[in-house]
Protein backbone atom coordinates (compact mmCIF):
# COMPACT_ATOMS: atom_id res chain seq x y z
CA UNK A 1 0.00 0.00 0.00
CA UNK A 2 1.38 3.38 -1.00
CA UNK A 3 1.48 5.83 1.92
CA UNK A 4 1.08 9.56 1.53
CA UNK A 5 3.38 10.24 4.48
CA UNK A 6 2.74 14.01 4.82
CA UNK A 7 -0.94 13.23 5.46
CA UNK A 8 0.08 11.36 8.60
CA UNK A 9 3.37 12.91 9.72
CA UNK A 10 2.91 16.67 9.54
CA UNK A 11 6.01 17.54 11.58
CA UNK A 12 8.94 17.51 9.11
CA UNK A 13 11.43 16.80 11.91
CA UNK A 14 10.04 13.27 12.17
CA UNK A 15 10.19 12.14 8.54
CA UNK A 16 13.35 10.12 9.12
CA UNK A 17 11.94 8.10 12.05
CA UNK A 18 9.88 5.63 10.01
CA UNK A 19 10.86 2.02 10.75
CA UNK A 20 9.35 -1.45 10.45
CA UNK A 21 7.57 -3.06 13.37
CA UNK A 22 10.34 -5.65 13.52
CA UNK A 23 13.05 -3.02 13.82
CA UNK A 24 11.16 -1.19 16.55
CA UNK A 25 10.61 -4.46 18.40
CA UNK A 26 14.36 -5.22 18.23
CA UNK A 27 15.04 -2.25 20.51
CA UNK A 28 13.14 -3.87 23.38
CA UNK A 29 15.22 -6.03 25.71
CA UNK A 30 14.53 -8.61 28.39
CA UNK A 31 13.48 -7.02 31.68
CA UNK A 32 12.16 -3.79 30.18
CA UNK A 33 8.86 -2.10 31.05
CA UNK A 34 6.47 -1.10 28.27
CA UNK A 35 3.52 1.27 28.31
CA UNK A 36 1.07 0.12 25.61
CA UNK A 37 -1.84 2.20 24.41
CA UNK A 38 -5.24 0.57 24.45
CA UNK A 39 -8.37 0.55 26.55
CA UNK A 40 -10.97 -2.24 26.32
CA UNK A 41 -9.87 -3.47 22.88
CA UNK A 42 -9.76 0.02 21.34
CA UNK A 43 -6.81 2.12 20.19
CA UNK A 44 -4.29 -0.50 21.24
CA UNK A 45 -0.78 -0.76 19.86
CA UNK A 46 -0.85 -3.68 17.44
CA UNK A 47 2.14 -4.10 15.11
CA UNK A 48 5.11 -3.74 17.49
CA UNK A 49 3.60 -5.96 20.22
CA UNK A 50 2.88 -8.58 17.53
CA UNK A 51 6.51 -8.42 16.36
CA UNK A 52 7.62 -8.79 19.98
CA UNK A 53 5.46 -11.87 20.37
CA UNK A 54 7.16 -13.42 17.34
CA UNK A 55 10.55 -12.73 18.94
CA UNK A 56 9.44 -14.26 22.23
CA UNK A 57 8.66 -17.56 20.51
CA UNK A 58 12.40 -18.10 20.01
CA UNK A 59 13.97 -15.86 22.63
CA UNK A 60 13.60 -15.85 26.42
CA UNK A 61 12.05 -12.56 27.42
CA UNK A 62 10.16 -11.24 30.43
CA UNK A 63 8.57 -7.79 30.28
CA UNK A 64 6.43 -5.63 32.51
CA UNK A 65 3.36 -4.53 30.57
CA UNK A 66 1.38 -1.43 31.53
CA UNK A 67 -1.80 -0.55 29.63
CA UNK A 68 -4.93 1.53 29.97
CA UNK A 69 -7.13 -1.56 30.32
CA UNK A 70 -7.63 -4.73 28.26
CA UNK A 71 -6.01 -5.02 24.82
CA UNK A 72 -7.51 -6.19 21.55
CA UNK A 73 -6.02 -8.00 18.56
CA UNK A 74 -5.38 -10.98 20.85
CA UNK A 75 -2.28 -9.19 22.18
CA UNK A 76 -2.99 -10.17 25.81
CA UNK A 77 -3.72 -13.76 24.77
CA UNK A 78 -0.62 -14.13 22.59
CA UNK A 79 1.71 -12.50 25.10
CA UNK A 80 0.40 -14.81 27.80
CA UNK A 81 0.85 -17.87 25.57
CA UNK A 82 4.41 -16.78 24.75
CA UNK A 83 5.22 -16.59 28.47
CA UNK A 84 6.80 -13.16 27.97
CA UNK A 85 5.04 -11.22 30.73
CA UNK A 86 6.53 -10.82 34.17
CA UNK A 87 3.95 -8.36 35.50
CA UNK A 88 0.75 -6.92 34.00
CA UNK A 89 -1.03 -3.76 35.24
CA UNK A 90 -3.89 -2.62 35.68
CA UNK A 91 -6.70 -4.61 33.94
CA UNK A 92 -7.15 -7.53 31.53
CA UNK A 93 -10.07 -9.47 30.13
CA UNK A 94 -8.54 -12.39 28.24
CA UNK A 95 -9.28 -15.98 29.25
CA UNK A 96 -5.75 -17.24 28.46
CA UNK A 97 -4.12 -14.45 30.45
CA UNK A 98 -6.62 -15.01 33.26
CA UNK A 99 -5.62 -18.67 33.42
CA UNK A 100 -1.90 -17.81 33.55
CA UNK A 101 -2.52 -15.29 36.34
CA UNK A 102 -4.53 -17.75 38.41
CA UNK A 103 -1.92 -20.48 37.87
CA UNK A 104 0.77 -18.13 39.19
CA UNK A 105 2.69 -18.03 35.91
CA UNK A 106 2.57 -14.24 35.71
CA UNK A 107 1.99 -11.41 38.16
CA UNK A 108 -1.03 -9.16 37.94
CA UNK A 109 -1.65 -5.93 39.82
CA UNK A 110 -5.37 -5.16 40.00
CA UNK A 111 -5.60 -1.39 40.32
CA UNK A 112 -8.21 1.36 40.22
CA UNK A 113 -7.89 2.82 36.72
CA UNK A 114 -7.78 6.40 37.97
CA UNK A 115 -4.76 5.54 40.14
CA UNK A 116 -2.50 4.20 37.39
CA UNK A 117 -1.28 7.52 36.01
CA UNK A 118 -0.70 8.84 39.51
CA UNK A 119 1.47 5.84 40.37
CA UNK A 120 3.52 6.37 37.20
CA UNK A 121 3.81 10.12 37.76
CA UNK A 122 5.08 9.63 41.32
CA UNK A 123 7.64 6.97 40.25
CA UNK A 124 6.06 4.25 42.38
CA UNK A 125 6.13 1.75 39.50
CA UNK A 126 9.08 0.59 37.42
CA UNK A 127 10.13 3.34 34.98
CA UNK A 128 8.78 2.91 31.44
CA UNK A 129 11.48 2.14 28.89
CA UNK A 130 9.24 2.39 25.81
CA UNK A 131 5.78 3.83 25.34
CA UNK A 132 4.14 2.27 22.26
CA UNK A 133 1.03 4.20 21.31
CA UNK A 134 -1.40 4.06 18.42
CA UNK A 135 -2.24 7.29 16.60
CA UNK A 136 -4.01 8.53 13.48
CA UNK A 137 -1.33 11.16 12.85
CA UNK A 138 1.30 13.47 14.27
CA UNK A 139 0.32 17.10 13.69
CA UNK A 140 2.40 20.13 12.67
CA UNK A 141 3.22 20.94 16.29
CA UNK A 142 4.44 17.41 16.98
CA UNK A 143 1.33 16.41 18.94
CA UNK A 144 0.47 12.71 18.75
CA UNK A 145 -3.20 12.42 17.75
CA UNK A 146 -4.53 9.23 19.38
CA UNK A 147 -7.01 6.91 17.71
CA UNK A 148 -10.05 5.34 19.40
CA UNK A 149 -8.81 5.49 22.98
CA UNK A 150 -6.63 7.70 25.13
CA UNK A 151 -6.42 5.56 28.27
CA UNK A 152 -2.98 6.03 29.83
CA UNK A 153 -1.22 6.95 26.58
CA UNK A 154 -0.49 10.54 27.56
CA UNK A 155 1.21 9.65 30.86
CA UNK A 156 3.10 6.81 29.13
CA UNK A 157 4.46 9.25 26.55
CA UNK A 158 5.34 11.83 29.19
CA UNK A 159 7.24 9.46 31.49
CA UNK A 160 8.77 6.93 29.07
CA UNK A 161 12.42 7.09 28.11
CA UNK A 162 11.52 6.46 24.45
CA UNK A 163 8.33 6.56 22.38
CA UNK A 164 7.28 4.43 19.42
CA UNK A 165 4.24 5.72 17.50
CA UNK A 166 2.10 3.33 15.51
CA UNK A 167 0.18 5.31 12.89
CA UNK A 168 -2.80 3.16 12.03
CA UNK A 169 -4.17 4.06 8.60
CA UNK A 170 -7.23 1.86 9.19
CA UNK A 171 -8.44 4.26 11.87
CA UNK A 172 -10.38 7.26 10.52
CA UNK A 173 -8.39 10.48 10.42
CA UNK A 174 -11.67 12.21 11.23
CA UNK A 175 -10.89 11.23 14.85
CA UNK A 176 -8.57 14.24 14.92
CA UNK A 177 -10.24 16.96 16.96
CA UNK A 178 -12.15 14.57 19.24
CA UNK A 179 -9.48 14.36 21.93
CA UNK A 180 -8.98 16.55 24.98
CA UNK A 181 -5.60 15.75 26.56
CA UNK A 182 -5.16 17.29 29.99
CA UNK A 183 -2.14 16.74 32.24
CA UNK A 184 -2.72 17.10 35.98
CA UNK A 185 0.86 17.84 37.00
CA UNK A 186 2.57 16.83 40.24
CA UNK A 187 0.61 16.47 43.42
CA UNK A 188 0.96 19.51 45.62
CA UNK A 189 1.69 21.72 42.61
CA UNK A 190 -1.35 21.22 40.37
CA UNK A 191 -4.23 23.56 39.64
CA UNK A 192 -7.92 22.69 40.09
CA UNK A 193 -9.40 20.76 37.16
CA UNK A 194 -11.66 23.30 35.49
CA UNK A 195 -14.08 20.78 34.04
CA UNK A 196 -17.57 21.81 35.13
CA UNK A 197 -19.68 20.33 32.32
CA UNK A 198 -19.56 17.04 30.43
CA UNK A 199 -18.71 18.79 27.15
CA UNK A 200 -16.05 21.18 28.51
CA UNK A 201 -12.66 21.20 26.76
CA UNK A 202 -9.74 21.90 29.07
CA UNK A 203 -6.69 20.42 27.30
CA UNK A 204 -4.97 19.97 23.95
CA UNK A 205 -6.03 18.12 20.80
CA UNK A 206 -3.15 15.65 21.06
CA UNK A 207 -0.41 14.26 23.26
CA UNK A 208 2.57 16.64 23.55
CA UNK A 209 5.99 15.03 23.09
CA UNK A 210 9.50 16.31 22.39
CA UNK A 211 10.55 15.18 18.92
CA UNK A 212 13.84 13.77 20.26
CA UNK A 213 11.88 11.30 22.39
CA UNK A 214 10.24 9.59 19.39
CA UNK A 215 12.53 6.68 18.57
CA UNK A 216 10.44 5.33 15.70
CA UNK A 217 7.22 5.60 13.74
CA UNK A 218 5.57 2.43 12.43
CA UNK A 219 2.77 2.45 9.87
CA UNK A 220 -0.01 -0.11 10.34
CA UNK A 221 -3.38 -0.89 8.81
CA UNK A 222 -5.53 -2.91 11.22
CA UNK A 223 -8.96 -2.13 12.64
CA UNK A 224 -9.73 -2.46 16.33
CA UNK A 225 -11.05 -5.76 17.63
CA UNK A 226 -14.82 -5.80 17.86
CA UNK A 227 -16.47 -5.70 21.25
CA UNK A 228 -17.37 -9.07 22.80
CA UNK A 229 -20.69 -7.89 24.23
CA UNK A 230 -23.76 -9.96 23.52
CA UNK A 231 -27.15 -8.43 22.61
CA UNK A 232 -29.68 -7.70 25.35
CA UNK A 233 -31.84 -10.64 26.41
CA UNK A 234 -35.14 -10.97 28.22
CA UNK A 235 -33.56 -10.83 31.67
CA UNK A 236 -31.42 -7.79 30.97
CA UNK A 237 -34.49 -6.03 29.56
CA UNK A 238 -36.32 -6.78 32.79
CA UNK A 239 -33.35 -5.40 34.73
CA UNK A 240 -33.43 -2.26 32.60
CA UNK A 241 -37.12 -1.89 33.38
CA UNK A 242 -36.41 -2.12 37.12
CA UNK A 243 -33.67 0.50 36.78
CA UNK A 244 -35.98 2.82 34.84
CA UNK A 245 -38.64 2.34 37.52
CA UNK A 246 -36.13 3.37 40.18
CA UNK A 247 -34.96 6.41 38.20
CA UNK A 248 -38.58 7.48 37.65
CA UNK A 249 -39.12 7.32 41.40
CA UNK A 250 -36.14 9.64 41.84
CA UNK A 251 -37.71 12.09 39.37
CA UNK A 252 -41.06 11.90 41.18
CA UNK A 253 -39.28 12.57 44.48
CA UNK A 254 -37.66 15.68 43.00
CA UNK A 255 -34.11 14.36 43.34
CA UNK A 256 -33.63 14.13 39.56
CA UNK A 257 -35.18 15.71 36.49
CA UNK A 258 -36.19 13.94 33.28
CA UNK A 259 -32.65 14.66 32.02
CA UNK A 260 -31.39 12.57 34.97
CA UNK A 261 -27.68 13.27 35.66
CA UNK A 262 -24.56 12.33 33.67
CA UNK A 263 -24.50 8.55 33.22
CA UNK A 264 -21.59 6.14 33.56
CA UNK A 265 -21.93 2.54 32.47
CA UNK A 266 -19.26 -0.08 33.04
CA UNK A 267 -17.91 -2.33 30.30
CA UNK A 268 -19.73 -5.57 29.64
CA UNK A 269 -22.87 -7.09 28.21
CA UNK A 270 -25.13 -6.63 31.24
CA UNK A 271 -24.30 -2.97 31.86
CA UNK A 272 -24.56 -2.23 28.13
CA UNK A 273 -27.92 -3.98 27.92
CA UNK A 274 -29.29 -2.13 30.93
CA UNK A 275 -28.20 1.20 29.45
CA UNK A 276 -29.77 0.12 26.15
CA UNK A 277 -33.07 -0.17 28.00
CA UNK A 278 -33.20 3.62 28.32
CA UNK A 279 -34.21 3.70 24.64
CA UNK A 280 -37.75 2.83 25.70
CA UNK A 281 -37.84 5.35 28.55
CA UNK A 282 -39.19 8.90 28.74
CA UNK A 283 -35.79 10.27 29.74
CA UNK A 284 -34.25 12.64 27.21
CA UNK A 285 -31.43 15.13 26.64
CA UNK A 286 -29.12 12.76 28.52
CA UNK A 287 -25.39 13.15 29.08
CA UNK A 288 -22.78 10.40 29.43
CA UNK A 289 -19.52 10.75 31.36
CA UNK A 290 -17.91 7.32 31.27
CA UNK A 291 -14.76 5.33 30.60
CA UNK A 292 -16.05 3.41 27.61
CA UNK A 293 -18.75 4.15 25.08
CA UNK A 294 -20.37 0.91 23.92
CA UNK A 295 -23.07 0.26 21.31
CA UNK A 296 -25.91 1.40 23.56
CA UNK A 297 -24.61 4.97 23.80
CA UNK A 298 -24.58 5.34 20.01
CA UNK A 299 -28.07 3.83 19.78
CA UNK A 300 -29.19 6.46 22.30
CA UNK A 301 -27.47 9.21 20.28
CA UNK A 302 -29.21 7.99 17.11
CA UNK A 303 -32.53 8.01 18.94
CA UNK A 304 -32.02 11.60 20.05
CA UNK A 305 -31.80 10.55 23.70
CA UNK A 306 -28.16 11.49 24.39
CA UNK A 307 -27.00 15.10 23.99
CA UNK A 308 -23.27 14.53 24.61
CA UNK A 309 -20.90 11.73 25.65
CA UNK A 310 -17.43 11.94 27.20
CA UNK A 311 -15.16 8.90 27.46
CA UNK A 312 -11.60 7.62 27.24
CA UNK A 313 -12.37 4.79 24.81
CA UNK A 314 -14.88 3.76 22.14
CA UNK A 315 -15.46 -0.02 22.04
CA UNK A 316 -18.04 -1.24 19.55
CA UNK A 317 -19.40 -4.38 17.95
CA UNK A 318 -18.28 -5.02 14.39
CA UNK A 319 -21.51 -3.76 12.84
CA UNK A 320 -21.68 -0.66 15.04
CA UNK A 321 -18.00 0.11 14.41
CA UNK A 322 -18.58 0.22 10.66
CA UNK A 323 -21.63 2.42 11.10
CA UNK A 324 -20.02 4.92 13.49
CA UNK A 325 -16.62 5.28 11.84
CA UNK A 326 -18.06 5.64 8.36
CA UNK A 327 -20.27 8.46 9.67
CA UNK A 328 -17.89 10.00 12.17
CA UNK A 329 -18.57 13.57 11.06
CA UNK A 330 -22.16 13.02 12.20
CA UNK A 331 -21.07 11.93 15.69
CA UNK A 332 -18.20 14.38 16.27
CA UNK A 333 -20.51 17.00 17.79
CA UNK A 334 -21.59 14.49 20.42
CA UNK A 335 -18.22 13.09 21.53
CA UNK A 336 -14.98 13.80 23.37
CA UNK A 337 -12.09 11.44 24.29
CA UNK A 338 -10.02 12.06 27.44
CA UNK A 339 -7.22 10.38 29.42
CA UNK A 340 -8.60 7.81 31.85
CA UNK A 341 -7.44 9.67 34.94
CA UNK A 342 -9.77 12.48 33.83
CA UNK A 343 -12.69 10.26 32.77
CA UNK A 344 -12.36 8.41 36.10
CA UNK A 345 -11.26 11.27 38.33
CA UNK A 346 -13.02 11.09 41.73
CA UNK A 347 -13.36 14.85 42.15
CA UNK A 348 -14.97 15.28 38.72
CA UNK A 349 -17.29 12.32 39.29
CA UNK A 350 -18.43 13.84 42.58
CA UNK A 351 -18.80 17.36 41.16
CA UNK A 352 -20.79 16.31 38.09
CA UNK A 353 -23.01 14.09 40.25
CA UNK A 354 -22.87 10.95 38.13
CA UNK A 355 -25.28 8.04 38.05
CA UNK A 356 -22.94 5.05 37.93
CA UNK A 357 -24.03 1.62 36.64
CA UNK A 358 -21.56 -1.26 37.03
CA UNK A 359 -21.68 -5.04 37.03
CA UNK A 360 -21.15 -7.29 40.06
CA UNK A 361 -20.03 -10.90 40.20
CA UNK A 362 -21.70 -11.36 43.56
CA UNK A 363 -23.31 -9.24 46.27
CA UNK A 364 -23.94 -10.12 49.88
CA UNK A 365 -26.98 -9.49 52.07
CA UNK A 366 -25.49 -6.27 53.45
CA UNK A 367 -24.59 -4.78 50.07
CA UNK A 368 -20.87 -5.57 49.79
CA UNK A 369 -19.88 -6.24 46.18
CA UNK A 370 -17.33 -8.60 44.64
CA UNK A 371 -16.57 -7.61 41.07
CA UNK A 372 -13.23 -9.36 40.50
CA UNK A 373 -12.66 -12.75 42.14
CA UNK A 374 -14.48 -16.01 41.44
CA UNK A 375 -15.00 -17.79 44.78
CA UNK A 376 -12.70 -15.24 46.39
CA UNK A 377 -9.47 -16.52 44.85
CA UNK A 378 -9.49 -16.59 41.06
CA UNK A 379 -9.15 -13.28 39.24
CA UNK A 380 -11.72 -12.58 36.56
CA UNK A 381 -10.78 -9.28 34.87
CA UNK A 382 -10.04 -6.68 37.52
CA UNK A 383 -11.76 -3.84 39.34
CA UNK A 384 -11.32 -1.49 36.39
CA UNK A 385 -12.98 1.85 36.98
CA UNK A 386 -15.94 0.58 38.98
CA UNK A 387 -14.37 1.64 42.28
CA UNK A 388 -13.53 5.10 40.95
CA UNK A 389 -17.18 5.66 40.13
CA UNK A 390 -18.95 3.76 42.92
CA UNK A 391 -17.29 5.61 45.78
CA UNK A 392 -17.82 9.04 44.27
CA UNK A 393 -21.04 8.88 42.23
CA UNK A 394 -24.31 10.53 43.17
CA UNK A 395 -25.88 7.11 42.72
CA UNK A 396 -23.77 3.93 42.75
CA UNK A 397 -25.85 1.19 41.10
CA UNK A 398 -24.69 -2.42 40.72
CA UNK A 399 -26.44 -4.82 38.38
CA UNK A 400 -26.23 -8.60 38.16
CA UNK A 401 -28.41 -11.54 37.22
CA UNK A 402 -29.62 -13.21 40.41
CA UNK A 403 -28.28 -16.66 39.48
CA UNK A 404 -25.52 -18.16 37.35
CA UNK A 405 -24.52 -21.62 36.11
CA UNK A 406 -28.14 -22.66 35.47
CA UNK A 407 -29.12 -21.77 39.02
CA UNK A 408 -26.32 -23.58 40.83
CA UNK A 409 -24.81 -20.24 41.88
CA UNK A 410 -26.70 -17.48 43.65
CA UNK A 411 -25.30 -14.03 42.90
CA UNK A 412 -26.62 -12.89 46.30
CA UNK A 413 -24.83 -14.68 49.13
CA UNK A 414 -24.50 -14.38 52.91
CA UNK A 415 -20.98 -12.93 52.63
CA UNK A 416 -19.07 -12.09 49.46
CA UNK A 417 -15.90 -14.12 49.02
CA UNK A 418 -13.92 -11.00 48.07
CA UNK A 419 -14.80 -7.35 48.72
CA UNK A 420 -14.16 -4.75 46.00
CA UNK A 421 -16.89 -2.29 46.93
CA UNK A 422 -17.90 -2.09 50.56
CA UNK A 423 -21.49 -1.61 51.65
CA UNK A 424 -20.65 2.09 52.17
CA UNK A 425 -20.19 2.60 48.41
CA UNK A 426 -23.27 0.77 47.14
CA UNK A 427 -26.56 2.64 46.82
CA UNK A 428 -28.78 0.46 44.64
CA UNK A 429 -28.75 -3.20 43.63
CA UNK A 430 -30.63 -4.36 40.53
CA UNK A 431 -31.29 -7.91 39.38
CA UNK A 432 -33.99 -9.31 37.10
CA UNK A 433 -36.00 -9.90 40.30
CA UNK A 434 -36.19 -6.20 41.20
CA UNK A 435 -34.18 -3.47 42.86
CA UNK A 436 -33.16 -2.55 46.40
CA UNK A 437 -32.47 1.07 47.35
CA UNK A 438 -30.04 0.80 50.26
CA UNK A 439 -29.54 4.48 50.96
CA UNK A 440 -30.02 5.50 54.58
CA UNK A 441 -30.55 1.93 55.77
CA UNK A 442 -28.73 0.25 58.63
CA UNK A 443 -27.26 -3.20 57.85
CA UNK A 444 -30.15 -5.16 59.36
CA UNK A 445 -32.64 -3.01 57.41
CA UNK A 446 -30.91 -3.82 54.15
CA UNK A 447 -31.13 -7.59 54.39
CA UNK A 448 -34.91 -8.12 54.10
CA UNK A 449 -35.06 -5.60 51.23
CA UNK A 450 -32.29 -7.32 49.28
CA UNK A 451 -33.72 -10.80 49.87
CA UNK A 452 -37.27 -9.82 48.92
CA UNK A 453 -36.40 -7.72 45.85
CA UNK A 454 -33.16 -9.08 44.39
CA UNK A 455 -32.69 -12.74 45.31
CA UNK A 456 -33.86 -15.56 43.06
CA UNK A 457 -36.89 -17.35 44.59
CA UNK A 458 -34.98 -20.65 44.80
CA UNK A 459 -32.52 -19.09 47.28
CA UNK A 460 -34.74 -16.76 49.33
CA UNK A 461 -35.69 -19.19 52.10
CA UNK A 462 -32.08 -20.29 52.43
CA UNK A 463 -30.90 -16.68 52.92
CA UNK A 464 -33.71 -15.87 55.33
CA UNK A 465 -32.74 -18.91 57.41
CA UNK A 466 -29.11 -17.74 57.49
CA UNK A 467 -30.06 -14.20 58.51
CA UNK A 468 -32.48 -15.30 61.24
CA UNK A 469 -29.80 -17.52 62.77
CA UNK A 470 -27.19 -14.75 62.46
CA UNK A 471 -29.43 -12.28 64.28
CA UNK A 472 -29.39 -14.56 67.32
CA UNK A 473 -25.68 -13.78 67.66
CA UNK A 474 -26.37 -10.05 67.60
CA UNK A 475 -24.09 -7.29 66.42
CA UNK A 476 -24.35 -4.32 64.06
CA UNK A 477 -23.79 -6.65 61.08
CA UNK A 478 -24.88 -10.14 62.19
CA UNK A 479 -22.97 -13.08 60.76
CA UNK A 480 -22.35 -16.72 61.59
CA UNK A 481 -18.66 -16.75 60.78
CA UNK A 482 -18.41 -20.52 60.51
CA UNK A 483 -21.24 -20.48 57.92
CA UNK A 484 -20.64 -17.14 56.18
CA UNK A 485 -18.79 -18.74 53.26
CA UNK A 486 -20.54 -22.10 53.43
CA UNK A 487 -22.38 -21.45 50.17
CA UNK A 488 -19.09 -21.13 48.30
CA UNK A 489 -17.70 -24.23 50.01
CA UNK A 490 -20.85 -26.15 49.11
CA UNK A 491 -20.45 -25.13 45.48
CA UNK A 492 -16.82 -26.28 45.40
CA UNK A 493 -17.70 -29.63 46.96
CA UNK A 494 -21.08 -30.37 45.38
CA UNK A 495 -21.38 -28.09 42.35
CA UNK A 496 -24.30 -26.09 43.76
CA UNK A 497 -25.04 -23.43 46.37
CA UNK A 498 -28.40 -25.03 47.13
CA UNK A 499 -28.56 -26.69 50.53
CA UNK A 500 -28.29 -30.43 50.20
CA UNK A 501 -30.51 -32.66 52.31
CA UNK A 502 -28.24 -35.06 54.14
CA UNK A 503 -29.32 -38.37 55.54
CA UNK A 504 -29.59 -38.32 59.32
Amino acid sequence: MEINIPNYIKDPRLMNRIVSAQEAASWIKDGMTLGLSGFTRAGDAKAVPTALIERAKNEAMKLNIYTGASLGSDIDKLMAEAGMIHKRIPFQADSTMRKKINQGEMLFVDQHLSHMAEAIRSDVLNPIDFAIVEAVSIDQSGFIIPSTSVGNSSIFVEKAKHVIVEINMAQPQALEGLHDIYELGKQGEREPILLKNVDDRIGSVGIPVHSDKIAGIVFTHQVDSASTIVPPDEETQIMANHLIRFLKSEVEAGRLTNQLAPLQSGIGSVANAVLHGLLESDFTNLEVYSEVLQDAVFDLIDAGKVRFASCCSITLSDEKMKQVYSNLDKYKNYLILRPQEISNHPEIIRRLGLISINTALEIDIYGNVNSTHVRGTHMMNGIGGSGDFARNARLAIFVTKSIAKNGDISSIVPFVSHVDHTEHDVDVIVTEQGYADLRGLAPIERVPLIIENCVHPSYRDQLIEYFEEAKQKGGQTPHILEKALSWHINYEKNGTMHQLIHEV
